[in-house]
């Protein structure tokens, strides 16, 4: 199982500008599910609160008020029912691929064969069986990512936190990871939380997608696309894909401020 629910969670924290104190409120009870093997997408402007959320829900910072629980049980900072992979892979540069994978479940209590075999298991899932021994200067950013997927999911959490993990690649790229994430989700059926600043992403990978502005909650819309998505241009190309878009583009402007 691998339920999150986020529950009237608020996170504010002071700045201090020029000598005085200014409360800045972050998340504004915030409220979702993510049910057992769903896709949803955290989308808004920036400053909207998505990287904060997520980050609370792996448990790298607390939230003020409010809770979050897998499975019914609040949160206690980070676990191994989570795995969290970043916009960029922040592998470690003196390891190569496979010790990178290797070191998280090393971390985990694994040894041995074990160790090895679960290591090449995720790097071949994410397609980097001859690259193993590569370290990540050279690795191309890509490649990098498809690292910090394996990592994460090497440890074989409930829920894959992903936080904009294409969002510094080029548009070939990742639009290639975009469609290996729809294949892993097939064949792994995770959990995952995403935080995107596309739309089209949004729409493509998700079953569901929050649309937040202000730190609270705008609108939760429903993607109508079937799994399993395989082929990405008949996808762009629906009538269904073009419908969800543009009401996910409604409901972000429906809370941005006017510009005058």
């Amino acid at each position: 199982m691998g339920e999150v629910r986020l529950i009237d969670v608020s996170k504010q924290f002071t700045l201090r500008i020029d000598g005085a104190a200014h409360m800045v409120r972050a998340l504004d009870r915030l409220s979702f599910t993510v049910a057992d093997g769903e896709v949803v997408a955290l989308i808004g402007p920036s400053g909207c609160g998505k990287t904060t959320a997520l980050r609370i829900a792996m448990g790298l910072e607390k939230a003020t008020t409010g809770v979050v629980t897998v499975d019914g049980a609040a949160i206690k900072g980070c676990g191994y029912d989570r795995g969290i992979v970043f916009q960029h892979a922040e592998l470690l540069p003196w390891l190569n691929a496979l010790r990178n994978v290797e070191f998280g479940l090393e971390m985990k209590g694994m040894r041995g064969a074990e160790l090895h075999d679960t290591a090449m298991k995720y790097l071949t899932l994410v397609g980097l069986k001859d690259s193993v021994k590569r370290r990540p200067y050279q690795l191309s950013g890509g490649m990098q990512q498809r690292v910090g997927i394996a990592r994460a999911l090497a440890i074989d959490p409930k829920v894959l936190l992903m936080d904009e993990p294409f969002g510094a690649l080029d548009a070939q790229t990742r639009e290639g990871l975009q469609g290996e994430l729809l294949d892993i989700h097939a064949r792994t059926k995770k959990t995952i939380l995403f935080v995107t600043h596309d739309l089209d992403e949004a729409v493509m990978l998700a079953d569901r997608v929050v649309v937040m502005q202000h730190g609270r909650l705008q609108e939760i819309v429903e993607v109508p696309l079937s799994r399993p998505r395989r082929d990405l241009g008949a996808i762009r190309g629906s009538d269904a894909f073009a419908r969800t878009r543009y009401h996910i583009w409604r409901a972000l402007h429906a809370g941005a401020p006017t510009l005058h």
